[in-house]
């Protein structure tokens, strides 16, 4: 496999871990707890969650790859990228407090940080590679439907 292969690999495969390590928290709880709280009616079957989730890793791994090849030797690369591992670190963070502590508020609160560290992926993004942040619109817009889906459960659930 060539050197860009491999790249891309590792980035969509460090996205589908983030995920994974989500999904250890999230698994349980949706078979239990989750089923017993109150939801907003537009809450989608729990089905959807897992295709979507991974289709939004996936972009997000091509996206980072994107950034990568452009070369970490330049300073805004690494620096985009940085915004990218601490987005990510979110990510997975937002499942620990929602579903592993089963505390929609934590779980609101920290949606907005990982929101705001999409956006500013995004902007860092754009700056190298339009490509590379066209590419994480659907993420933020999942996350935004995410946001105000959590911001429901937690007011149902006071």
């Amino acid at each position: 496999m060539k050197k860009g292969g491999v790249k891309l690999a590792a980035s969509i495969l460090i996205c589908l871990t983030a995920g994974l390590i989500g999904a250890v928290f999230t698994i349980d709880s949706v078979q239990t707890w989750y089923k017993t709280i109150e939801k907003p009616s537009y809450s989608p079957p729990n089905w959807v969650f897992g295709p979507v989730w991974t289709i939004l890793y996936v972009l997000m791994g091509v996206s980072a790859y994107l950034i990568w090849v452009k070369g970490l030797e330049k300073k805004e690369a690494r620096m985009a990228l940085m915004f990218f591992v601490t987005q990510l670190a979110l990510n997975a963070l937002w499942s620990i407090l929602f579903f592993g502590m089963r505390n929609p508020f934590y779980g609101l609160i920290e949606i907005v940080f990982l929101w705001a560290a999409i956006a500013i992926t995004i902007q860092k993004f754009y700056k190298i590679s339009r490509t590379a942040a066209y590419l994480q619109i659907p993420y933020i817009c999942w996350v935004s439907y995410a946001a105000f889906l959590n911001y429901g459960i937690w007011r149902m659930n006071m």
